[in-house]
């Protein structure tokens, strides 16, 4: 298994209503979280061929995540594939709410992220798996694949994974809505397999929307120093 995938000025992101959870058995939540590993990767020639596959293979799931998914896969097969890479490179790459990179919005750029990144590591090593290409482990893309096809010990150990950072999820979700994205119902359609916000999750969303994750900028050789989620970016 490979474990791997390959700026609108004065948009804030604004805290959402949380979704109620879709019931979804392991089989089906595993299907929606391959579709959304593939469908949220970088738009290249691979991920459109896998969008023309998710469409059948997400048909029997839930509506509320069959339909986001299968929309953003129409939207990648009907749009101009390079206003899409743009749009893509503008919005996950330059904007630090909108950070793929899970551990991001927690450790932010401090030394707390290189700790945060080798539990990641460590993670995909429990499950019996170890992260190929150049991006970050934290990945989320990354993350959902080894939930789609870890196993039983796979999908626990993601699924740990995710619900520890689902704040951050949350934060990346409402940045994405606030900037009409097409990649938020490929977020959406991941919240909606989760466990429900509670209390303490949903204080630390706000916290976050408000003043965004730690800022002590430091290298991260070995992770990709110049990933995405470890650039120094204004919080907007």
């Amino acid at each position: 298994m490979r474990l791997a995938f390959l700026p609108r000025p004065g948009v804030r992101a604004a805290r959402l209503d949380t979704l109620d959870p879709v019931r979804l058995d392991d089989a089906a939540r595993a299907r929606a979280h391959m579709a959304a590993s593939l469908l949220l990767a970088y738009p290249d020639d691979d991920t459109l061929a896998a969008a023309a596959e998710v469409r059948p293979a997400v048909a029997a799931l839930p509506a509320p995540v069959r339909d986001r998914l299968d929309g953003l896969a129409a939207t990648l097969l009907d749009g101009d594939q390079r206003a899409l890479q743009a749009d893509y490179v503008a919005t996950f790459d330059l904007r630090r709410r909108c950070s793929m990179y899970l551990s991001y919005y927690a450790a932010g750029d401090t030394r707390r992220r290189g700790a945060a990144l080798v539990r990641f590591v460590e993670a995909y090593r429990a499950a019996g798996f170890e992260t190929t290409g150049t991006e970050l482990p934290d990945y989320l893309p990354t993350v959902l694949e080894l939930s789609a096809c870890g196993g039983e010990v796979g999908a626990r150990i993601a699924g740990a994974l995710l619900d520890a950072h689902r704040d951050g999820i949350e934060v990346l979700r409402s940045a994405l809505a606030a900037l009409g994205s097409p990649w938020t119902a490929g977020i959406e359609a991941v919240c909606l397999t989760l466990a429900p916000v509670d209390a303490a999750t949903a204080e630390r969303i706000a916290d976050l929307v408000a003043s965004g994750p730690p800022a002590e900028t430091v290298g991260l050789d070995g992770y990709g120093a110049d990933a995405p989620g470890g650039r120094d970016l204004p919080w907007t």
